[in-house]
């Protein structure tokens, strides 16, 4: 159908009075190639508001915007090959403008037509922009907050620290210097007995002076805990094992007051940790049970095999998966929800002056975490408090341990050889006398260097025996790995006054190696030799 005389001024009116930019363009050929080029054959009043080029008509585009030429009659040479319209943004940099852009074939190939709308959208890209800058600038202003604030949460843990080793310092000087008298006092009135022939009387100076250094080893040995530095010696065991003894040991500690009970799980897993530590952890749990029940109740130690998902491994900073529980649930006063936060600080106490030391749950949050597992609060004011260590399951047999009772003669190999490593002349003399006693031959040395060259000769040596910390160059876990490599398969037995965990790897030692932290009792220093040289 003809158009009318009207319809073309309509038209024309239309397209000069729209909003957005509109231009025709027709592919041209050059130097650069076939299709290299194009010129603009219309354009409305709008293409100069939105494009900042004025009367582009009859104007080519490699006179108009050369160093942006081959960008733009690419996009639109695609248009007119394919005939399929694009929609695209892009910024005109001649003139600074970002333009949103629609274009179209007008027409078959032929004619070389393109059509292109277009509108100014500048002011909404360097709003975007703008925006992107405050969020990173944000972000930046959170990150320097963050440090800030973890700087000052720093020094503030720093300030907390050195609080705690100034209330420590002082508790061990005191404590410690009267387990020193009582020990020096012992030795010194052994002198004067045994000078005076009155040997009748020594037994009891022995007796006191012992009973004062297996105090202070106890109060060291709950400092370490409480450090999460104390070696630990763990062993794959089923923990329901312990609670017929532990139990026993418990209702004996806490009186008649209290009715304990145990709830061994059916087919519990296997847990690799250090059984006597557990066991002093779980007595220091029933004991602040007892506490809070004066007028009595009950303790339940109860064990339990748990899944862990994501969710519930997170709440209890834990890694997903399977762990071996034991919790000690008591009916007392329970703990108040304002302070149940703080009960694992160090020296943090409910009990009044002079009957806590604020240490206790300390010691069992360092034994658990070291163990690779942790430990929870639940309480009830009221109602009653429940404590549950978890322990990552272990894969694998529980361990047979060889017992060894007391002084019951040791059978042992006639020239069995221990090499005594330790650079305390006192602790040497008691090793090589204690193992003596029982038949072993002993080589000493001083320092590292000494020892390794006893290893490197020709000598007989069944078990190394080896202070961890050592002067000479050489620590006594790198002496027992060249032991090792010079002799495959020595038995060895670290001997270490606190717990050097970064040379004994973490507490995590090698099979055919113990360690025994000093001081320690010569009986069982005598049974882990033995057990060591048993073991196959």
């Amino acid at each position: 159908m003809a158009s009318l005389p009207g319809d073309a001024e309509r038209y024309r009116a239309l397209f000069e009075t729209m909003d957005e930019g509109f231009c025709i363009i027709e592919f041209l050929d050059g130097p650069h190639g076939p299709l290299s080029d194009y010129i603009h054959i219309e354009a409305n009043a709008a293409y100069e508001r939105h494009a900042g080029i004025p009367n582009v008509v009859g104007q080519k585009l490699r006179d108009m915007v050369p160093d942006e030429a081959d960008g733009w009659a690419e996009l639109y040479g695609e248009v007119l090959r394919t005939g399929k319209p694009i929609r695209f943004e892009r910024e005109l940099v001649a003139t600074g403008h970002h333009l949103e852009v629609h274009s179209f074939r007008v027409g078959p190939f032929e004619n070389r037509q393109v059509a292109v709308l277009f509108k100014d959208i500048t002011d909404r890209v360097l709003a975007e922009r703008a925006q992107q800058e405050i969020n990173q600038t944000l972000e930046a202003r959170i990150a320097e907050a963050l440090a800030e604030r973890e700087e000052v949460e720093s020094t503030l843990r720093q300030a907390q620290k050195m609080e705690a080793v100034g209330q420590l310092t002082g508790g061990l000087a005191h404590d410690f210097n009267n387990l020193l008298a009582g020990i020096s006092g012992a030795f010194e009135m052994i002198g004067v007995r045994l000078a005076q022939g009155r040997t009748a009387e020594v037994e009891k100076y022995l007796a006191a002076g012992q009973g004062a250094t297996r105090r202070a080893a106890a109060l060291t040995h709950r400092l370490l805990a409480f450090s999460r530095r104390q070696t630990l010696s763990p062993k794959p065991i089923v923990i329901n094992r312990l609670l017929g003894d532990l139990s026993e040991l418990v209702r004996r500690t806490v009186g008649p007051q209290i009715d304990v009970q145990t709830i061994a799980a059916s087919g519990l897993w296997p847990a690799l940790v250090d059984a006597n530590q557990l066991e002093n952890a779980l007595l220091n749990l029933c004991i602040n049970a007892r506490d809070a029940m004066p007028h009595g109740g009950t303790i339940t130690i109860e064990t339990a095999n748990r899944w862990l998902d994501d969710r519930t491994a997170r709440e209890h900073g834990l890694t997903p998966g399977q762990y071996v529980t034991v919790c000690t649930s008591d009916t007392g006063t329970g703990i108040d929800k304002a302070i149940l936060d703080r009960v694992f600080d160090p020296f943090f106490t409910t009990k009044p002056i002079g009957e806590g030391t604020g240490l206790g749950l300390s010691m069992v949050y360092g034994f658990a975490r070291q163990s690779n597992g942790h430990v929870r609060i639940y309480s009830e004011v009221g109602q009653g408090t429940m404590v549950c260590i978890y322990l990552p399951r272990h894969r694998g047999e529980e361990e047979e341990e060889t017992i060894i009772v007391g002084d019951v003669p040791i059978p042992i190999d006639a020239g069995e050889t221990v090499l005594v490593i330790d650079d305390e002349p006192s602790v040497r003399m008691l090793v090589a006398d204690a193992l003596g006693d029982q038949g072993y031959h002993c080589l000493e040395a001083g320092d590292g260097p000494s020892g390794l060259r006893i290893l490197e000769s020709k000598a007989r040596i069944d078990l190394l025996v080896t202070d961890v910390g050592l002067p000479g160059g050489l620590n006594g876990r790198q002496v027992a790995d060249a032991a090792r490599a010079l002799r495959p398969g020595l038995k060895i037995l670290f001997v270490t006054g606190y717990a050097e965990n970064a040379v004994l790897n973490h507490g995590h030692i090698e099979p055919g190696m113990e360690v025994l932290t000093k001081p320690f009792a010569v009986d069982e220093l005598r049974r882990r030799v033995a057990t060591l040289l048993k073991a196959e």
